[in-house]
């Protein structure tokens, strides 16, 4: 059996020694690569920072999968077993123009169930970490939020569209705009999902496929805070899944109507 707290441990200790690293050249003259897009940047930074991550969960656990988002990590994520998931910079983009809105984060899945969950923001002095006890931030025990106000609610577009599929971006953001009372849009999705968790956000929506790294630690986080996250069928969220609608649980009807809405606006 699987011992979910001492894989908490490991998250956290990662996370820090991780974001240690990338605090290092925030805010400084580095380098900058593309890579799909102009807009999908990484820095040598993103490198060091998941290759010290993965050295210190190699410490403990030596022969389990890791996967990352950088070169030398595994893409895919085993149906069985372990595996860690690790993102050394989720909001690169702000990372590299000096915001501070950007997270080092790891998770942990058995069999393809996560069992631990850490997001660290360095420059935010923020680190919320998931696990068989719920979500704490900064130590301190937190929970989604109980607005179920759909015009009082806040949502976030979160993950982003390509050039050729901006008119569902669009779609996604008019239908926030019709059904719920404010907008977000960070750029970090861990920082949203993180957001959605501990109440600041009240839902988050995509409807595109999304890598495990931006997604996985942040879901696990808000179903151990007491929110609810599904595909877009409604169904419980995998990492695997097309989509991701996540919210408070009290308004996730309304989520999952505006994130349906979304094909339709595009189909007419």
């Amino acid at each position: 059996m699987v011992d979910a707290e001492s894989r908490v441990m490991v998250a956290d200790r990662a996370a820090h020694a991780g974001a240690e690293v990338a605090m290092q050249s925030f805010r400084t003259a580095i380098a900058v690569d593309t890579k799909a897009s102009k807009t999908d940047v990484v820095t040598q930074a993103d490198r060091d920072t998941q290759a010290r991550v993965r050295a210190i969960i190699e410490e403990t656990f030596p022969d389990e999968a890791i996967v990352g988002e950088e070169a030398e990590a595994r893409k895919t994520v085993p149906d069985t077993g372990v595996a860690w998931i690790v993102d050394p910079i989720d909001g690169t983009s702000n990372y590299v123009r000096g915001v501070r809105m950007w997270t080092t984060s790891v998770a942990c899945l058995v069999d393809g169930e996560c069992v631990a969950a850490v997001n660290v923001f360095p420059a935010l002095g923020d680190t919320y970490i998931a696990g068989p006890d719920g979500l704490t931030r900064n130590g301190d025990q937190v929970e989604v939020s109980s607005e179920s106000d759909p015009e009082a609610g806040v949502v976030s577009p979160t993950l982003w569209w390509d050039f050729d599929h901006r008119d569902e971006f669009s779609a996604a953001v008019t239908a926030v705009v019709e059904r719920f009372g404010d907008l977000r849009r960070s750029g970090c999705t861990q920082g949203t999902l993180s957001h959605v968790a501990s109440g600041g956000l009240d839902a988050a929506i995509s409807n595109v496929d999304h890598s495990p790294w931006d997604t996985v630690a942040g879901a696990f986080m808000i179903e151990q805070a007491g929110g609810t996250v599904t595909d877009l069928t409604g169904d419980r969220w995998r990492y695997d899944a097309t989509g991701l609608v996540a919210s408070n649980g009290h308004i996730h009807e309304e989520v999952l109507a505006a994130v349906r809405s979304i094909e339709d606006r595009t189909r007419t």
